[in-house]
């Protein structure tokens, strides 16, 4: 038997074919085709591709006869981009379709290897886990995004079915799948010519008549809100029509169309498909592979001034919250974190912020102001006798303020706690009035709570058989004191100016930090449009 010879002079191409950067000179070598050359060079430009084909050898997964399935698994994908919210003018399935067809040398058969494994990753990102990077956009947002590995998304189209690989890439969270429902019905009806005409008029009531009331009639039996009718009359049936409306835009549900409800009727449907478009991207920020939104979690929604406990999907418990203030030190952020205790009967220890903001400029006036707070220095409270507080500013100034328990403490009877970097916490507060009014940002970020004390009995009922009577005990106790939770609990605090619920109803919320703005105009400088539509 011939013994095959290995020659020195065939180490450069070794080395070139194996090489980190993949850059491969074109070489007269048999042993390096044409096809792997375009590979290399492709890979050369695509650095997050470059494990997954040194790992094959450059093996293709997209040319060969018999990789048809993937071709068109990720042909009918890209096609559906738009249906998805996504910028359908960055993957071009028709520039991919005729690289394939025009693939009739194993060069060209090697650039559309790159090319349709490039779109396949930059479609997996973005709708996988959004578009946007948020906290570059809106500092106040701050996601850990669920970013995959690019040779782990490579490798399973080789190890699954291509179309199963596609359909698995998108959120499979219930409110993506009715966001997108919505997003396609409403796109449906921009098609068909809008809600109609807008609505002109003051104040409309029962029992009323004349043009407005027309406009308004039409107006809700576009949006689905009635069912058709001739009527010119503010009837019964068109007061219950207001009434579901105003529910569905986070509005007071008094069946009567003041300056708020109109308002909010006249927003245009191009508007709307921005708000559903908008929070299916922030559903792609949330779509974490593990169970880290939590079977069991806390989700307050800050436009909608709502908290919720949510099991298995299920609301189990809801109340109104207060969230923070417009000024764009007050707002309240957008993250996750995991609740870890509560405290009954807590002391407020004034954030610096606030005590260099507002209270030190009283106390320079007044030095008796703000008496119902401790001073502290070093952790210890101090005598205001003697103390001049105009000698100080604000980077000088040497002490901390608290608040003891009691029942005008600022958090009120119980604290929330999933200790986090932006000192966010869930809290009491006896500040009763604010919880009646339709506009809630009024705390200084923290988010205030109406039923605090029915919602510690609800988180605390897993863990003691008679959580009202513990809880009272302790309450009662007036002493403050820390009750871990055996069962932690995540927290999303989230913007969602667009939710649909279990039932299908389709809700809206004002942009009331403006983020809807800002975000919008991220996704429009990425590529996203509306359909054309009326108003």
């Amino acid at each position: 038997m011939t013994k095959k010879l290995f020659l020195p002079s065939m180490l450069p191409i070794l080395a070139a074919i194996l090489s980190i950067s993949l850059i491969v000179p074109a070489p007269a070598s048999a042993l390096v085709t044409a096809f792997r050359q375009a590979i290399a060079e492709g890979v050369a430009e695509h650095e997050d591709m470059a494990e997954f084909y040194r790992d094959r050898a450059f093996e293709p997964i997209w040319t060969r006869n018999e990789d048809a399935a993937r071709r068109n698994a990720l042909l009918m994908a890209l096609e559906g981009a738009a249906n998805h919210g996504l910028p359908a003018g960055r993957y071009d399935p028709d520039a991919l379709r005729a690289a394939f067809m025009d693939a009739d040398n194993p060069y060209s058969r090697g650039q559309a290897e790159i090319m349709a494994s490039a779109m396949f990753l930059r479609y997996a990102h973005d709708v996988q886990s959004g578009i946007l990077d948020p906290g570059e956009v809106v500092r106040e947002i701050h996601r850990d995004l669920p970013r995959r590995d690019p040779t782990d998304l490579l490798q399973s189209l080789v190890d699954a079915d291509p179309y199963e690989v596609m359909r698995a890439l998108p959120p499979a969270h219930p409110e993506y799948l009715r966001l997108q429902r919505e997003l396609l019905r409403l796109t449906r009806m921009a098609n068909e010519g809008g809600w109609g005409a807008s609505v002109y008029g003051g104040r409309l009531e029962l029992g009323d008549r004349g043009q407005s009331v027309v406009q308004l009639r039409d107006r809700l039996i576009r949006m689905g809100y009635m069912e058709r009718s001739a009527t010119a009359v503010f009837d019964a049936d068109m007061e219950a029509a207001v009434q579901r409306f105003q529910s569905a835009h986070g509005l007071l549900a008094d069946g009567v169309a003041g300056s708020s409800t109109i308002e909010e009727v006249n927003i245009g449907l191009d508007t709307r498909l921005r708000q559903v478009i908008l929070a299916m991207e922030r559903q792609r920020w949330m779509n974490w592979e593990d169970p880290e939104r939590g079977s069991r979690h806390v989700l307050v929604n800050i436009p909608d001034y709502h908290a919720y406990v949510i099991d298995n999907e299920e609301v189990t418990f809801e109340t109104r919250v207060v969230v923070g203030a417009t000024p764009s030190n007050r707002v309240t952020p957008e993250f996750s974190d995991t609740m870890e205790h509560m405290v009954i009967n807590p002391s407020w220890y004034v954030p610096r912020s606030i005590t260099i903001g507002e209270y030190l400029p009283q106390m320079q006036a007044n030095p008796a102001a703000a008496g119902h707070l401790d001073l502290l220095q070093g952790g210890r409270q101090v005598s205001r006798a003697g103390i001049d507080f105009s000698q100080y500013t604000a980077s000088t100034f040497p002490f901390d303020l608290r608040q003891g328990p009691g029942p005008s403490n600022a958090l009120g009877r119980v604290k929330f706690m999933f200790p986090n970097r932006h000192n966010i916490y869930l809290h009491d507060t006896p500040s009763r009035n604010l919880f009646a009014r339709e506009t809630r940002a009024y705390s200084h970020g923290c988010v205030r709570v109406h039923r605090p004390l029915e919602l510690a009995y609800h988180l605390l009922a897993r863990q003691e058989s008679q959580p009202q009577s513990y809880f009272d005990r302790i309450l009662h106790s007036g002493q403050e004191t820390q009750v871990d939770l055996v069962q932690q609990i995540p927290v999303h605090i989230v913007y969602w100016t667009a939710f649909v619920t279990p039932e299908g109803e389709l809700n809206f919320r004002r942009d009331i930090y403006g983020r809807d703005r800002a975000l919008w105009t991220a996704m429009e400088q990425a590529g996203v449009e509306l359909p054309i539509v009326a108003s």
